[in-house]
């Protein structure tokens, strides 16, 4: 067997990309997009279509200005996202918008929206799960939408109280980021890191550790690799999302990868719980530079996405 092949004994393996061809090479369970993705896609003539539709179906709309800009994109999110389930099994996760971060209501509104939007097409929400950025807001925002049985993605997590927060509100789903913790310690200190060493790797290995040492139900999803080392240092996490060139190298390899991380392993280990509350948890993500610098810095980059992606919507408009 191929690497992805043996990979797939340990691990779900989710597609990170807005590509539909893709999609269809490496036939992932669940796909994952972000607004820099869908932006992407966008771009390019295969997938015009999907946004000229959007605004097509909107043009009778009586709406105007940012309230039709902002209907055109919930609606192009779910154009891809049921392309996307035409070609998988499993889930899509679609993004809130970044510029949400901090606002409770608002991404509760937002995840409510993009739930009826996709029942109104025909999907079921036990296909969806919401993206929502790892702050205390969009964490409690998460909460409130699973109590009503829909099922959320916390993303742009980098740290351990990130997560322990997530799994105590009874979150479905993190994506611990790799590479970009990686990338914030090699701006630090100027070193490369083998994968076993890596400090993206080590962090999603902790919150794997300790969500199983402690019967956490809520699922962890690796995302945001730099490097196929680093994919299979976290062979056995619960998921792993990869973008398809790496998926491609991953295909090509047949060398023998082991398990690396396992429930039966992490109920042995010596780990500290963690009780958090509003204060501690500010507290504890202010403190640790890494996670607080990556997590506006996403946060940031994604609300330019947005923007752009907008801006191309008022083009067509």
């Amino acid at each position: 067997m191929n690497q992805l092949e043996q990979l797939r004994q340990f691990t779900t393996v989710v597609a990170d990309t807005g590509d539909f061809q893709s999609l269809k090479e490496f036939a992932p369970r669940d796909a994952t997009t972000n607004p820099s993705l869908i932006l992407k896609a966008t771009q390019m003539e295969a997938y015009a279509e999907l946004l000229d539709k959007a605004v097509a179906d909107n043009r009778g709309a009586n709406l105007s200005g940012a309230a039709l800009i902002d209907k055109i994109t919930d609606d192009l999110l779910i154009l891809f996202g049921k392309e996307i389930l035409d070609i998988i099994p499993g889930r899509v996760s679609t993004e809130t918008d970044a510029r949400l971060s901090f606002d409770i209501e608002g991404s509760i509104k937002k995840g409510r929206d993009l739930i009826a939007l996709y029942e109104k097409n025909g999907i079921s929400r036990d296909r969806i799960l919401i993206k929502i950025a790892s702050t205390w807001e969009g964490i409690a925002a998460a909460e409130t939408l699973e109590k009503e049985g829909i099922h959320c993605n916390l993303t742009l997590l980098f740290s351990l109280v990130q997560a322990i927060r997530c799994a105590e509100s009874e979150i479905t789903l993190i994506s611990p980021f790799v590479g970009r913790i990686m990338d914030w310690h090699k701006a630090q200190t100027g070193k490369t890191y083998a994968a076993q060493e890596d400090p993206g790797v080590l962090s999603v290995q902790n919150i794997y550790n300790y969500y199983k040492r402690f019967d956490y139900q809520t699922e962890v999803m690796g995302a945001s690799f730099r490097n196929k080392g680093e994919i299979l240092e976290l062979a056995g996490c619960d998921l792993l999302t990869i973008s398809p060139g790496l998926l491609a190298e991953l295909a090509i390899s047949d060398e023998e990868i082991p398990c690396k991380l396992s429930v039966e392993q992490a109920k042995t280990m010596d780990i500290e719980k963690i009780h958090l509350d509003e204060k501690s948890f500010r507290y504890r993500l202010n403190d640790d530079a890494m996670a607080t610098e990556k997590t506006a810095e996403g946060i940031r980059n994604f609300a330019i996405d947005i923007g752009k992606l907008e801006a191309l919507i008022r083009s067509k408009l």
